[in-house]
């Protein structure tokens, strides 16, 4: 009978926890008892769950929050926009260090020199236009072999573009100011894409949140 009245005891702080406090969380819950009740966690967590079970609490399914930019940065979602970037980078130092006459690292030169030009600017504009982070729509999404055959295309189609533009510019069509023109290009698309990630994804947390 102690043991009974001593948890109905309990059960009625925790109670009055959640109609005080109105913690947003299990463990904001969980850290507001603890300080009330001078009780383990892990019993408390398994009261808490006891009075779920019971029917005498709800716990809502929680959405965690959209990520501030800086932090979205670091995690998965961000992946390709480092490796473009790099693989951008890279490639333009070594268009600048190694001489065409300079065998065999002059192969290394040709397939980086093909990605920037053949991939990484297509790339980078269709992901801008069509983001893989994307709220779901009635139009059907661009599958992989879509977004390689329109990168390729678009690739091909922008570096002559940039080249006609620099014809016209006092420093025509040479190598460094087409390599730096097509690294510039790539960091603007990439960016873009990666900001229009960004924001489809707050929206589509915000959307779920409002669902639940």
């Amino acid at each position: 009978m102690k043991e009974d009245s001593k948890s109905s005891n309990v059960d009625q702080k925790i109670l009055r926890i959640i109609s005080e406090k109105r913690p947003q969380s299990v463990e904001q819950l969980l850290t507001l008892a603890k300080e009330d009740l001078k009780i383990p966690e892990h019993e408390i967590l398994e009261l808490i769950l006891k009075m779920q079970s019971e029917g005498k609490i709800t716990l809502k399914k929680q959405m965690r929050p959209a990520p501030c930019f800086s932090v979205y940065l670091k995690t998965g979602y961000a992946f390709w926009y480092w490796a473009t970037i790099i693989t951008a980078i890279i490639t333009t130092i070594v268009v600048f260090l190694i001489p065409e006459d300079l065998y065999p690292w002059i192969y290394i030169r040709y397939v980086l020199g093909a990605i920037f030009v053949l991939w990484l600017p297509g790339y980078t504009f269709i992901k801008a236009l069509f983001p893989e982070l994307a709220p779901k729509t009635s139009e059907k999404p661009l599958d992989k072999i879509e977004r390689i055959a329109l990168s390729v295309g678009m690739s091909l189609a922008l570096v002559p573009i940039v080249g006609l533009l620099l014809n016209y510019t006092p420093w025509g069509i040479r190598l460094t100011p087409i390599v730096l023109s097509l690294l510039a290009l790539t960091i603007v698309f990439a960016t873009a894409a990666l900001l229009k990630e960004y924001q489809n994804m707050v929206k589509i947390k915000l959307k779920n949140r409002a669902e639940n």
